[in-house]
């Protein structure tokens, strides 16, 4: 089987004892992760071979980082070492009525100061078949969203299928380019995206047609229309309980509406990484089952089960998805 190929930032994680606050930790644990990365492990743990891109300083830390996704089954091969700054998140895991929270140091990140012209994406992709990316790469500098750009057109020539999780954060596009701007010849170039309904208004202006009996089928024809490329629309959507309880199921477009059963998670251990959880089962289902319903299916038992796992990978086997996926969602002792 050919590689799946992810491309974007890897972050040390620092958190507190799980429920402390900032104020109290007198310690951090360490854990690397990033939106692209996490899904690279959670599909090298499915069995299906996975590279990851990306740039770290050349330092430890970089070194760290690496071979901590190295460990999980990621080739890091193609992985570049330049600057200085490997970009840090802080996690405040929260309870009940209180909510998690993230606090982001990655200004000036070796990433953030990449040179797309350190990534030869013909050298790279060459033994693959999926590239993936999310909208947080481009907004985090000009060079970044260039490195992209130049990774998709790449993978267009070589035939692979492209996927994208839109994923709009507001917050991090401070470089003089909106996302608004920046996304659309980036989106253009896409097989699968994970879009909801806030981020297609956010993103591209496109909101339910009055009247529309499915929101998210309105959504994703226009997003079709206006991006032929575009064969499928995927996104998970949450009823969120409290911090230590939520409920989620898959939605599917391509043509014909698919939807899964809510699937109730409480408590939740760590819901950071349960919609790379997704992805990363979708493109699993999709190069498996017969249908994109089974695969949308297998992905979203796979982001429930990740909100039951410390840490940003899902370190779930194909086995324990498929023991969801028949009904046993007791939890009871395996022995």
């Amino acid at each position: 089987m050919k590689q799946v190929v992810t491309f974007g930032e890897i972050m040390l994680r620092l958190s507190p004892p799980p429920h402390y606050r900032f104020t109290q930790a007198a310690s951090f644990e360490a854990n690397y992760g990033g939106g692209e990365a996490n899904v690279g492990a959670a599909l090298a743990g499915l069995g299906v071979p996975a590279a990851h891109v990306t740039c770290f300083p050349a330092n430890e830390l970089g070194q760290a980082a690496a071979q901590s996704f190295q460990r999980l089954g990621v080739d890091m091969r193609h992985t570049v070492y330049s600057g200085k700054r490997l970009g840090l998140y802080f996690l405040e895991v929260g309870a009940s009525m209180r909510a998690s929270k993230v606090v982001y140091d990655r200004a000036d990140s070796s990433f953030a100061n990449l040179d797309p012209a350190a990534f030869d994406w013909d050298e790279i992709l060459k033994n693959a078949q999926w590239l993936h990316w999310t909208g947080i790469t481009p907004a985090i500098s000009a060079t970044a969203a260039q490195a992209i750009h130049e990774g998709i057109q790449a993978a267009r020539r070589l035939g692979l299928t492209v996927s994208a999780d839109v994923n709009y954060r507001r917050n991090l596009w401070q470089y003089g380019q909106t996302a608004q701007d920046v996304m659309p010849d980036l989106v253009a170039g896409c097989d699968v995206v994970v879009c909801s309904e806030n981020d297609a208004d956010d993103l591209f202006g496109i909101r339910p047609a009055a009247g529309a009996e499915n929101n998210f089928v309105s959504i994703s024809e226009q997003l079709m229309t206006r991006f032929p490329q575009i064969k499928q629309v995927i996104s998970t959507r949450r009823k969120t309980q409290s911090a230590s309880h939520e409920r989620i199921k898959g939605q599917l477009f391509d043509g014909t509406y698919s939807e899964t059963p809510y699937y109730d998670i409480t408590p939740v251990v760590d819901r950071i990484g349960g919609g790379d959880a997704f992805l990363g089962g979708f493109i699993y289902g999709t190069l498996t089952y017969a249908t994109p319903q089974e695969a949308l299916h297998f992905a979203v038992v796979a982001s429930a089960l990740k909100h039951t796992i410390h840490g940003d990978v899902n370190l779930v086997t194909v086995a324990e998805v498929e023991h969801v996926l028949q009904g046993n969602t007791t939890g009871r002792l395996v022995r």
